[in-house]
């Protein structure tokens, strides 16, 4: 019995050792929560590098449950992101192909023939009537005095009408309509040399100068003149030295980029535009580039400080490479104001060519004469529509058949 008693002692007490020893043994292995400090010092042996470089290893992973650890700002490069998944490159924008300048002289001609034109009909109305008397020459006289043609190529125009009508004796309307044409194309004439100098010389690009008063698209006339020119298949390269208006330099980057042309432009606003427009020549030298277009900031004529300015972008740009085309870009529907700013304009760039907006949807198709005959400068390119396609190089004799078509 006293025998049974101690085996069952010795049973307790072994088996009080064995659980003893259990418990130190878990506890042991177990972590305690913050053994860990959350931010780590590189030098310490046990949570820093150090720790690696011992051989100490170091849990990293959060427990679960819990939020990730907050954003080093390291970043990873691809060759080094193991089985990640690498990014796609991304696609090049689709680039753009700009109508053949053909294909857009014969949609501007047939959209002019429908726009509101009421120059040419009400000529053919006046000249259609069954009696041509003073009354009918005086309304003649209003209607082209009224579409901008001017006072003295008015005069021209109807006593050379009177005296073809009066020696002919034809009240016949189609007769009429040639005289009309013939006399306007004169007007008009077609004799001036409208092409545009962007024929790269044997070291140097062209270089083409936009210029014009706020408001009337100078920035848009310059990113579709390089649709015009890349359908030509040219080399070109965009100067943004419009740097007052807001935005001005990525609105001319968009337009570049839609047909894969390049822009030089300055991130600060109010950057010397003189300088911008050097860079941009220079890039364009450098590039060997057929044809750099400088788009320039617009300003009122009557500005004195803004103007010299203007010349001064100008003079800056002919220290390296000649300025070819200083093309001013005047809103049709301006009319005799538009002959103001070209005049001062002129004076001070020394213009080559007219550019012509908005000559959708007017009556003043007159101002063409007016600007040429007042400037002795061509219309170069007209503009009738606000599609990136919609601006064309000028033809009198498509001009003026669209006015009386």
């Amino acid at each position: 019995m006293n025998e049974t008693l101690a085996i069952v002692i010795y049973v307790v007490i072994a088996l009080a050792v064995v659980g003893s020893v259990a418990a130190l043994l878990v506890r042991t292995r177990r972590t305690p929560k913050g053994m860990y400090p959350t931010t780590r010092d590189a030098n310490d042996p046990v949570t820093g590098a150090g720790a690696h470089a011992a051989g100490t290893d170091v849990l990293d992973a959060p427990p679960t449950g819990t939020a990730p650890p907050a954003e080093t700002g390291v970043v990873v490069p691809d060759d080094l992101r193991g089985l990640e998944e690498a990014a796609p490159a991304p696609e090049a924008p689709a680039l753009e192909t700009p109508e053949p300048v053909q294909g857009r002289l014969a949609r501007l001609r047939a959209r002019l023939a429908k726009s509101n034109n009421a120059l040419g009909k009400a000529l053919l109305a006046l000249l259609a009537s069954d009696k041509i008397d003073e009354d009918v020459w005086e309304e003649i006289e209003e209607t082209l005095l009224l579409a901008d043609l001017g006072t003295e190529p008015t005069m021209e125009l109807v006593d050379a009408l009177r005296e073809r009508v009066k020696i002919s004796g034809s009240r016949d309307p189609q007769e009429v309509h040639q005289m009309l044409r013939e006399e306007l194309i004169k007007l008009v004439d077609p004799t001036m040399d409208r092409t545009l100098a962007t024929d790269r010389h044997a070291d140097k690009p062209a270089v083409v100068m936009v210029v014009g008063v706020n408001g009337v698209g100078k920035t848009t006339t310059v990113g579709k003149l390089a649709r015009v020119l890349v359908a030509e298949d040219k080399d070109v390269l965009l100067g943004a030295a419009d740097t007052f208006r807001a935005a001005a330099a990525e609105q001319l980057a968009t337009w570049g980029q839609r047909v894969g042309v390049p822009t030089v432009k300055s991130d600060v606003d109010g950057a010397d535009p003189a300088s911008v427009a050097f860079e941009a020549v220079k890039a364009g030298i450098d590039g060997e580039v057929d044809v750099v277009l400088i788009d320039t900031a617009g300003r009122l004529q009557n500005k004195v400080g803004l103007m010299d300015e203007l010349g001064k972008v100008k003079r800056v740009i002919e220290k390296q490479a000649e300025v070819d085309e200083v093309l001013l870009v005047l809103d049709a529907t301006t009319g005799q104001n538009g002959l103001m700013q070209a005049k001062v304009f002129s004076e001070v760039v020394n213009i080559t060519g007219i550019v012509l907006t908005k000559l959708d949807g007017t009556a003043k198709g007159g101002i063409v004469v007016a600007i040429q005959r007042t400037l002795g400068v061509p219309v170069k390119l007209i503009g009738l529509g606000e599609g990136a396609d919609d601006l064309a190089p000028f033809e009198a004799e498509g001009f003026v058949d669209a006015l009386l078509s």
